[in-house]
């Protein structure tokens, strides 16, 4: 699985995929991680990547020039590259998003800065456009980032124990129950005592009500769509 990010900042990303799980994937040839800096395309004497918005409007947006010569270098390089843009005006990334990404053979973030993209780069190049919340961030490079990983967990081999998939939240129409680790007691809290008596029935009984409470607390519309789902 190949992943290339179009970022005026690549050294925000390399860092991520230096560490832990993504850093024995790239090693162990699960993955694969590349950059392509929209700098390195422009065609203006002062390299500049950015201008003021047309009709007005505060601060600066990425012109179309920089991007868009990137982005054909992109294709030219991968006939297989699906091109994702990551900006807070489009459908929320979901893990059945992820689940389905991670069957491509290649996927390119595109990460905005300033006050975005123009228009004309999106409609031309986006395979896929995405959010990943209700908020705005500095740039795309993080949301770039958190879709990478989610997608990339998803890639086979990549982790250690694939069970781990199945039991996670969102799998479901649930969140995924409580966990707990040793000690038994800690401060004066204990663990549930049907989770130490090794009857697997009434363990997952257990944590199917867990998560259910769960569920119902933090995410209401999940809980909802749970429970008409089994009716």
């Amino acid at each position: 699985m190949n992943f290339s990010f179009v970022t005026l900042f690549p050294n925000l990303i390399k860092g991520y995929f230096s560490e832990s799980i993504l850093k024995r994937a790239i090693e162990d040839k699960k993955i694969s991680i590349n950059f392509y800096n929209p700098r390195d395309f422009t065609t203006d004497r002062h390299n500049r990547v950015d201008a003021p918005m047309i009709g007005g409007g505060a601060g600066m947006l990425m012109t179309p020039q920089p991007l868009m010569d990137t982005l054909k270098k992109v294709r030219e390089d991968s006939t297989n590259a699906h091109i994702v843009f990551l900006t807070p005006v489009a459908k929320k990334f979901t893990q059945n998003d992820a689940k389905r990404l991670a069957q491509k053979e290649h996927i390119v973030f595109v990460s905005g800065r300033y006050e975005g993209i123009d228009e004309r780069v999106i409609e031309a190049q986006a395979d896929e456009v995405f959010s990943i919340g209700d908020f705005i961030l500095t740039g795309g490079e993080l949301a770039s980032m958190v879709v990478c990983d989610a997608v990339s967990r998803n890639v086979n081999e990549v982790l250690g124990n694939s069970d781990s998939l199945t039991i996670e939240s969102f799998e479901s129409s649930l969140l995924e129950a409580p966990s707990f680790t040793k000690p038994k007691n800690y401060e004066g809290n204990e663990v549930v005592s049907e989770l130490l008596k090794g009857n697997h029935s009434k363990i997952t009984d257990l944590k199917r009500g867990l998560a259910l409470c769960k569920t119902k607390y933090f995410r209401p519309d999940l809980y909802k769509k749970g429970i008409t789902h089994e009716k």
